[in-house]
């Protein structure tokens, strides 16, 4: 109570363990160190100087003492009074919001003595310290917290865990300065999972059914086993099992392997059948990074027999030994309805690694960019998109060479080219495989009737070595507030094109007025329908330009999709 005690304050002790969230369900238990409302009780060895003496010759100094002797009782008979909830809510506000102060202007040290890990009765505690290696590194309460924060994230997406709750707490008191992480994980309860989706390609006027099985943490390794199935009605089946391992002990990366069968119908839009049997390998995984290798034993089939000259020949077995790489960055604010941000991909593909006569050699270059701007009314944004791509054989003379044909490029169907992001392929208002480079197939001339007689005149479009696209969207709310809360909005688009032949000297004969030329164009407008089974869309297509074999057609476009 002596006025010159004030320059010098009383330390202060610190109550039991406090408890506060943070984000992605991180609990962080803090053991208070600093506490500037309550007043420690033995903190000091000297005695208060409760009646300091005062010189009778200064009245000013009494008058002072006086008054603080008046606050003081005045503060203890507020301590007397009951604490309410008030009261104690907005004590916890105060520590709380001071806590926070210290450590948004402050550099807490802290240091990690221990990883605890608790509820994991199959995976191996090796799966999870890899992912909390960054914790033991951390010097701050900072680092540790945002440390904290990316292992949560990392472990929910193992996809083998209900929950996930990292706790730090105090670490031993012959320790100062130092935490315990602890690592609260809930299993799956059923490892056994499985889906079935129902997919439609109206330009295909087909449906396919897909169903898939997935295991999860069989070893205890994270190891995801899973199995899928997908039947098209005349267009595609496939049947696949594959494996994933994520990054743990001295992999540095995630790995995946996957067999597959695939069958595909082309013989409505190039006249042949493919199947492949293969195996594929994830080599390197991260989120803007992917390395993969791919061994398929491919054959082309034309049960028909009236395929083109360019299918014919190509007609057969062949080896595919691919290394692909794949950078993507994506900042946009949601793929299916960006109204903010930007999007980049770049693909590269070299083919033929092995030494072998029937291998393919073929090099591939992919890039696409997205870029979606907000206008700040009816929730409307403007989209825009380019994609380019270029595919040519490699070795001694290999602009004279063919590509092979399910390599090249083709561009068509009615998938929206705003969420899509893969290379040029969507062109709205023409048919899949319905533009481009296209040879006339093999005429019948015995017993020839009407019918015939237009097969006859059927083209096979066999694809391009270089494709463009772009695109121009205009997305907003529709006015009907029901419609809104439905996430039913409208749109406005506009696509252009362009496919060309580079090899067998093909690129001799393409001069920048031919390139011009051979652009086509759409535009329209429609309703975007999403549910939480698929998500529909209902465009009117407008066909400004095409030329004479292409498949375009105005008029109204339904497309469904999966959410799967």
């Amino acid at each position: 109570k002596n006025p010159k005690n004030l320059q010098n304050p009383t330390p202060f002790c610190f109550s039991p363990l406090i408890l506060f969230p943070f984000p992605s369900s991180l609990l962080f238990y803090i053991k208070k160190t600093v506490s500037p409302l309550q007043p420690c009780m033995a903190s000091s060895s000297k005695e208060p100087i409760s009646n300091p003496p005062i010189p009778d010759d200064d009245d000013e100094e009494e008058d002072d003492y006086d008054e603080i002797d008046e606050d003081d009782e005045e503060e203890e008979e507020r301590q007397r009074r009951p604490v309410t909830e008030e009261s104690r809510v907005r004590s916890d506000r105060a520590k709380m919001e001071n806590l926070f102060r210290r450590l948004s202007s402050e550099r807490v040290p802290i240091r990690v003595h221990d990883v605890i890990i608790q509820g994991n009765t199959k995976t191996k505690e090796s799966l999870i310290e890899a992912e909390m290696e960054a914790l033991k590194n951390a010097t701050t309460l900072q680092e540790l917290l945002k440390a904290a924060s990316i292992a949560n994230a990392r472990l929910q997406q193992l996809d083998i865990f209900d929950s996930v709750k990292i706790t730090l707490d105090s670490g031993p008191p012959e320790l100062p300065g130092t935490t315990n992480v602890v690592v609260e994980i809930v299993e799956s309860e059923n490892p056994l999972t499985g889906s079935v989706g129902v997919f439609s390609k109206p330009e295909a006027r087909a449906w396919s059914l897909e169903g898939s099985l997935k295991l999860k943490n069989l070893f205890g390794y994270g190891d995801i086993w899973d199995g899928s199935l997908a039947y098209g009605l005349d267009l595609t089946s496939e049947v696949s099992a594959g494996v994933s391992l994520p990054r743990f002990k001295k992999l540095i990366t995630p790995v995946t392997a996957r067999l597959s069968l695939l069958s595909q119908d082309w013989l409505k839009f190039t006249s042949y059948k493919e199947r492949a049997l293969g195996l594929s390998l994830g080599l390197l995984s991260s989120r803007s990074h992917d390395l993969s290798y791919s061994l398929a034993w491919r054959t082309l089939a034309d049960p028909s027999q009236m395929s083109s000259r360019a299918v014919r020949r190509q007609l057969g077995h062949s080896l595919i030994s691919a290394l692909k790489y794949t950078f993507k960055i994506d900042r946009r604010n949601s793929p299916l309805r960006p109204t903010r941000g930007y999007a980049f991909l770049s693909s590269s593909q070299i083919g033929g690694l092995l030494p072998d006569h029937r291998g393919l050699r073929f090099l591939r270059q992919e890039l696409d960019f997205r870029y979606a701007l907000p206008l700040g009314f009816y929730n409307a944004a403007f989209n825009i998109g380019i994609s380019a791509g270029v595919t040519v054989p490699w070795g001694s003379g290999f602009l004279s060479r063919p590509t092979y044909l399910p390599e090249k490029f083709f561009l068509g169907g009615n998938s929206s080219p705003v969420c899509a992001l893969g290379g040029p392929s969507s062109l709205l208002g023409f048919k899949t495989r319905g533009l481009g480079p296209a040879e006339p197939r093999r005429q019948v001339t015995e017993n020839s009737t009407d019918e015939s007689s237009d097969a006859s005149s059927a083209m096979d479009f066999v694809g391009g070595d270089l494709a463009v696209t772009a695109f121009a969207d205009l997305s907003f709310d529709l006015p009907l507030r029901v419609l809104r809360e439905a996430g039913i909005h409208g749109h406005a688009f506009a696509c252009t094109g362009s496919l060309n032949k580079l090899t067998e000297n093909a690129y001799k004969d393409l001069s920048l007025q031919k390139f011009k030329e051979s652009f086509r164009a759409s535009a329209g407008f429609g309703v975007i329908v999403p549910t939480k089974l698929f998500r529909m869309e209902v465009n009117y297509c407008y066909i400004l330009k095409q030329q004479e074999h292409d498949r375009g057609k105005t008029g109204v476009q339904f497309s469904f999709s999966s959410s799967f």
